[in-house]
């Protein structure tokens, strides 16, 4: 398969409410879309970089140079016998998960569409329903934490995640606790401790959380390991994974016994079934984690939670928890309370509302082949 042309498309959109972490306040979501061209069919992408380098060094500047200056050509010039080809079209280029990430999920997407099958069937999922988990953001009070926690709980989402940081963790936790004693609860640190905080982070064990998210340095392993010998609460691992290799290390040492999957992070959907498939045979907790995806990202994400690997729920909550209006129609909702049914359309199934998304547009360029 040879691919025509790709149109990119550079996205702003804002959010229905600030969503902060230990490393800052996301007001607006940007981010691009690729549409990739053949033979008249189409796939989409959605990258999942931001603009500022804080989650991880891919930013929206540095994804649109490497796409434009380096990716797009190559994925013009090759040609395709199976998705998974995107893995060796562009294997000159170092690193650059997410950017490439964005090409990689439209391959999918488009060889799905012309063998006429939903994402989620072609990649081997089997679960037509997925659990959903929610993920709430540091909170100006804790009694404004604890009723929004308890807004989602009634809601129906299966699983809650805070975010944590120095100075708001031990308070914030079990206060949630004494409230929500039985509610399936876990903690995302996005990197905001060290092992000199080892006596704090063994009181994370007096709250019976289902795991501490990537505790420690974003681009750790080891100490994640010592981490794990210290404390009972298991360790999830979530920028420290870029791909199967990093896995494979992380569990050869013990570092980690749960991994948050994030397509963008590493890579795209091939990397993703390796590290689906490792996970599996070795019985660690998966669930896919998420990056404010607009709709294309969320359902790319619904259709990779449908693969058997994935045993928790995971942050693919609808469209309207973090958007007035998204560029899918339908959006994204619960098919019943907490969970969210897989597309049965051909491709990764979600169809772009084309008039709410020119509102969104801020650039939008073409490259053709040769």
């Amino acid at each position: 398969m040879k691919i025509d042309r790709v149109e990119l498309k550079r996205v702003k959109m804002t959010m229905r409410e600030p969503f902060e972490t230990s490393f800052g306040v996301e007001v607006d979501k940007e981010f691009f879309l690729a549409l990739i061209y053949s033979d008249g069919a189409f796939g989409i992408g959605e990258c999942g970089a931001a603009n500022d380098p804080f989650y991880l060094e891919e930013t929206n500047a540095s994804v649109y140079y490497v796409v434009k200056e380096f990716l797009i050509p190559r994925m013009l010039k090759f040609d395709f016998r199976s998705p998974s080809d995107g893995i060796e079209a562009f294997r000159q280029v170092r690193g650059n998960q997410m950017a490439k990430a964005m090409l990689d999920a439209a391959l999918w997407d488009l060889f799905a569409k012309t063998e006429g099958t939903p994402l989620f069937r072609y990649i081997g999922g089997t679960k037509t329903e997925v659990a959903v988990g929610i993920s709430v953001g540091i909170q100006p009070t804790i009694e404004a934490l604890v009723e929004k926690v308890g807004g989602y709980v009634d809601a129906g989402y299966k699983r809650v995640k805070i975010k944590i940081k120095p100075g708001y963790d031990l308070v914030p936790l079990r206060a949630l606790r004494e409230v929500f004693p039985d509610l399936p609860l876990m903690a995302d640190a996005n990197s905001a401790y060290s092992l000199d905080d080892l006596d704090l982070l063994r009181h994370l064990d007096d709250f019976g959380l289902t795991m501490i998210e990537q505790p420690l340095n974003y681009d750790d392993v080891y100490q994640h390991s010592i981490l794990a010998k210290e404390i009972a609460t298991p360790i999830c691992l979530d920028e420290s994974i870029r791909s199967l290799g990093d896995l494979e290390e992380a569990y050869a040492l013990g570092a980690c016994s749960i991994v948050n999957l994030k397509m963008p992070r590493v890579g795209g959907i091939s990397e993703s079934l390796k590290i689906e498939k490792f996970c599996k045979e070795h019985k660690m907790g998966l669930w896919c984690g998420g990056l404010l995806e607009a709709g294309v990202g969320r359902a790319f994400n619904v259709a990779l939670t449908t693969l058997d690997g994935f045993n928790m729920p995971g942050d693919t909550a609808p469209s309207a928890r973090y958007f007035e209006k998204d560029i899918i129609n339908p959006e994204v909702v619960f098919s019943s309370a907490g969970t969210i049914a897989a597309w049965e359309l051909p491709g990764v199934g979600c169809q772009i509302d084309d008039e709410t998304l020119d509102k969104f547009v801020v650039t939008s360029e073409t490259f053709e082949a040769e």
